[in-house]
């Protein structure tokens, strides 16, 4: 019911020319996190962002309401409110290496190119134009769409907890911000900061500094480390072996009669370390396989290359590797270090599935920890997982829409090591807008959308809303 017209409203290339030029307004505005200020709780940007949404939204004829610029809502008629749809504004910084100017949306050859193209100004929209496609389709509703736009899901979702600190969770809730056909597990975070101290040290050689990583979410692209007492001579053959075996690359310096070794690796998503090459793991490999003076530094790496080896990216070394076939394998990144003469300190950023527990996974890595004589120094607490069944109504009929405009017979509900909006939202789940084999080039230069996907998935919100709420 309703496929053909829905299918004939989006067909038109007026409203596609819409669609195009509304996401251009919002990618205009430049709206990275910036320091708070009165009135702007994410710095201006993003509130410049979600006064224009708020302006488009009125100007396509639904009520708005500005929760003191943290979200924004439009609602798409005066009824009880049935479902919630979580979309945002904020964007991660433009970076380099971009052949378009990233706060211009350019479209060429059917594509679309902008910071926030698809991540997530492009999906909100789509979400926009299917209440509109409903209202000017006169499509007959019982039950209340609202369409909820944050400015911080980029930086910890402050945002959404501020909102519902003050409104009710709504019976159904999905977050056009992740990928189709629908995700409705969402893996479990544990990230403890820990570390060691010791007293000051004379014995050559030794690691006398070690840094690597800058975000906890990233698989750390570059390391570097101070050996006193080694020269380059005896560290190129083993920086050339353990090149061949991880992919990184090493520049080794000589300084006087110490050396410096830096690696560059890959960064990748934590949620996906297999995607990357971490840099401090390969650099371990090849300080650990040095000739150093028994003390507290060198226990230390050598007690983290066992923990860590390189490759490891399942928490084998650390006596935490488990998987489950509905949530999949837990995924470790090993994302921070910093050692000195008197210590170091680390962090992992290690996302775990429904089977993991605090006795298999904290638990277990504070022994494992324990052994080497490194203590857990920071928040080492779990955020538990995030599922939802898959025969839950809202699972259900999200898939019947989906297979609606793309012919998938029984597509299957999917699990991911990433967060969204919804991951503390009850019965919330993750509904596009990315496709299966599409690279929309997410938090990269070149962020770039397909029209015809965002067109489509405009199709599959309008039916899944028509549904939801009739």
């Amino acid at each position: 019911m309703y496929e053909q017209e829905i299918n004939a409203y989006f067909d038109d290339p007026k409203v596609q020319k819409e669609l195009v030029a509304a996401i251009g307004r919002l990618v205009a505005v430049k709206s990275v996190k910036g320091d708070p200020a009165p009135g702007a709780p994410f710095g201006p940007g993003p509130k410049a962002a979600l006064e224009e949404a708020l302006k488009l939204c009125a100007e396509l004829g639904f009520a708005t309401r500005n929760y003191d610029n943290y979200v924004g809502l439009a609602d798409l008629n005066d009824k009880e409110t049935q479902l919630h749809v979580l979309a945002h504004m904020d964007v991660v910084g433009e970076g380099t290496g971009w052949n378009t100017d990233p706060y211009t949306c350019v479209e060429k050859d059917g594509m679309l190119y902008g910071r926030g193209v698809s991540d997530d100004k492009g999906p909100a929209v789509a979400a926009l134009f299917a209440m509109k496609a409903l209202r000017d389709l006169n499509i007959p509703l019982s039950k209340n769409v609202r369409l909820i736009l944050g400015t911080d899901e980029e930086s910890g979702s402050a945002d959404i907890a501020y909102y519902y600190a003050r409104e009710p969770y709504a019976p159904q809730t999905f977050t056009p911000d992740a990928q189709f056909p629908v995700i409705n597990i969402e893996k479990g975070h544990y990230h403890p900061d820990f570390g060691a101290s010791w007293g000051a040290q004379s014995a050559l050689p030794r690691v006398s500094a070690l840094n690597g990583g800058f975000r906890v979410n990233v698989v750390p692209p570059e390391a570097a480390a101070e050996v006193l007492g080694v020269s380059a001579k005896n560290v190129l053959d083993l920086c050339a072996a353990v090149e061949r075996k991880s992919g990184a690359s090493f520049t080794v310096t000589d300084k006087g009669e110490n050396v410096s070794i830096h690696c560059a690796g890959r960064n990748a998503h934590a949620a996906n370390p297999d995607d990357g090459i971490n840099a401090i793991q390969a650099l371990l490999e090849v300080l650990s396989a040095l000739p150093l003076a028994e003390c507290e530094s060198t226990r230390a790496i050598r007690g983290m290359h066992e923990l860590f080896p390189f490759g490891d990216n399942r928490g084998e070394g650390l006596g935490i590797a488990q998987s489950d076939p509905e949530s999949g394998a837990l995924t470790l990144n090993l994302a921070l270090m910093t050692l000195g003469e008197t210590g170091f300190s680390a962090k992992i950023d290690s996302r775990f599935p429904l089977c993991a527990n605090e006795d298999n996974c904290k638990k277990a890595a504070e022994a494992s920890f324990a052994r080497y004589g490194i203590a857990v120094t920071g928040d080492g607490e779990m955020t538990a997982a995030h599922c939802v069944s898959a025969d839950s109504p809202l699972v259900k009929t999200l898939l019947e829409c989906y297979t609606a405009f793309t012919g998938q017979a029984d597509p299957k509900p999917i699990a991911i090591g990433g967060g969204t909006y919804v991951h503390d939202i009850p019965g919330g789940v993750a509904f596009g807008c990315k496709f299966p084999g599409f690279d929309p080039k997410m938090h990269s230069p070149n962020e770039q959308a397909s029209v015809e996907l965002l067109v489509k998935s405009a199709k599959i919100f309008t039916l899944a809303m028509a549904r939801l709420c009739r």
